[in-house]
């Protein structure tokens, strides 16, 4: 049987290996309990294994329907990958700082502005100030709403060194 569509069986793959990863790192990692009394692994399992379910039947259908083009998979878009991936991590260093380089949390809202605009620069033919402003400032509204007024997470919102109160 010979793979029909390149893209959706890679794609298919990297679920099935993701979702098996979850899936036994829940299962050893953490107490599972069962459907009535779960535990912390209960979840990562059950969805790391509908995440293999998803991939096996992606993959299946890679091998059996057939695509115009034949899903050929082309160069790598280095440039995506590095801003995308490069904006989760500045996100994750400004939130909560590096202490042995002496950076400070720079707060929730600067590291949603940073994340928007790296994310931006992955189409660097479509960013302009105007559209990193208002994505940065929706995502900024919604997280504050959503995880400091509703969750009451303890989450640093400014820099520690902006003093607001």
């Amino acid at each position: 049987m010979s793979i029909k569509s390149q893209k959706d069986f890679a794609s298919g793959l990297m679920f099935t290996v993701t979702g098996a990863a979850f899936a036994w790192n829940s299962a050893t990692g953490y107490s599972v309990g069962s459907a009535a009394q779960m535990g912390p692994g209960y979840f990562p399992l059950v969805l790391g294994l509908v995440l293999v379910m998803l991939g096996g039947f992606i993959m299946f259908f890679s091998l059996v329907v057939e695509t115009p083009d034949g899903g050929v998979i082309g160069e790598l878009a280095w440039r995506p990958l590095f801003c995308i991936l490069g904006a989760n991590v500045l996100f994750g260093l400004l939130l909560g700082g590096l202490s042995f380089i002496g950076l400070p949390p720079m707060g929730l809202m600067l590291a949603i502005y940073a994340l928007c605009g790296l994310s931006l620069l992955a189409d660097a033919a479509s960013f302009t100030v105007r559209r990193w402003l208002v994505l940065g400032s929706v995502l900024a509204a919604g997280s504050y709403l959503v995880f400091i007024q509703l969750l009451k997470l303890q989450v640093p919102v400014w820099p520690a060194f902006v003093n607001l109160y």
